[in-house]
């Protein structure tokens, strides 16, 4: 009996020992905002399929350089190409993998009127009669909406009523509350923001898209299960997904 009580006991103390250690080595990963819907949707189905748990830290890729440029340890990098070109730069991450892409587009406060921006200059009639607009003043579509605003020829004016934030989900929050009437961001970041609706994308002629890609950290002790997260996150199965979210496969 005692033996058996041993025995009992060491298989015990074994599986917790598992159990730890296989949390312990939950896959990390750095991902920026405009890919998290996706993510958020396909991670059960590919942590069941690695076989490993995974946490995800989300922002703009911005803020995550800044995350790993002070130290923040991750084994799988899901940022826009430019950010993970310069890790690739500084030998931070392995090869990159392209996994969707999204262009820009316009959400208002839920249930509310939707303005028209079905060309130039119904965007810039929406635009000037706005009292508002918000979006990330770190986000990857900054740029693109900068020259929109200068191709219109109403960056002036926009300034005055621009509400800059850090990262999309603080923009959209402003929109949801009433507190800004427009958000411009990504579409992929609009559709599953609380409180905001999709007002369409961006005119063709000012439309841009924000690419996606995926890397394994090179200094990460969970490589292999990091290569196979990116694997299911970019296979031929998630292209009805990636539409869903407002996004593209990448190339």
């Amino acid at each position: 009996m005692r033996m058996q009580t041993v025995v009992a006991t060491f298989v015990a103390v074994l599986v917790g020992a598992v159990a730890s250690h296989a949390q312990g080595h939950a896959v990390r990963v750095l991902i920026s905002n405009g890919f998290r819907a996706v993510f958020d949707e396909l991670a059960p189905a590919c942590e069941r399929s690695i076989g490993h748990e995974v946490t995800a830290q989300s922002g703009t890729s911005m803020a995550l350089i800044e995350k790993v440029n002070a130290g923040e340890p991750f084994d799988v990098a899901i940022m826009t190409t430019e950010a993970m070109e310069s890790l690739a730069k500084t030998g931070t991450v392995a090869a990159r993998t392209p996994l969707g892409r999204s262009g820009i587009g316009i959400g208002s406060r839920a249930g509310g009127r939707k303005p028209d921006i079905g060309n130039a200059e119904a965007l810039k009639k929406t635009f000037l009669a706005a009292k508002s607009v918000t979006y990330a003043g770190d986000g990857a579509s900054r740029p693109h909406i900068d020259r929109m605003m200068m191709a219109l020829g109403i960056a002036d004016v926009m300034t005055k009523k621009t509400l800059l934030e850090q990262g999309s989900v603080r923009a959209a929050a402003k929109v949801a509350s009433g507190d800004a009437e427009l958000l411009i961001t990504l579409v992929s970041e609009i559709l599953p923001a609380p409180g905001v609706e999709l007002v369409g994308p961006l005119p063709m002629q000012f439309q841009n898209y924000v690419s996606f890609a995926g890397a394994a950290g090179v200094k990460s002790d969970n490589a292999a299960a990091g290569k196979s997260l990116i694997s299911c996150l970019s296979g031929p199965k998630v292209e009805a997904m990636l539409k869903a979210k407002g996004m593209e496969k990448g190339s």
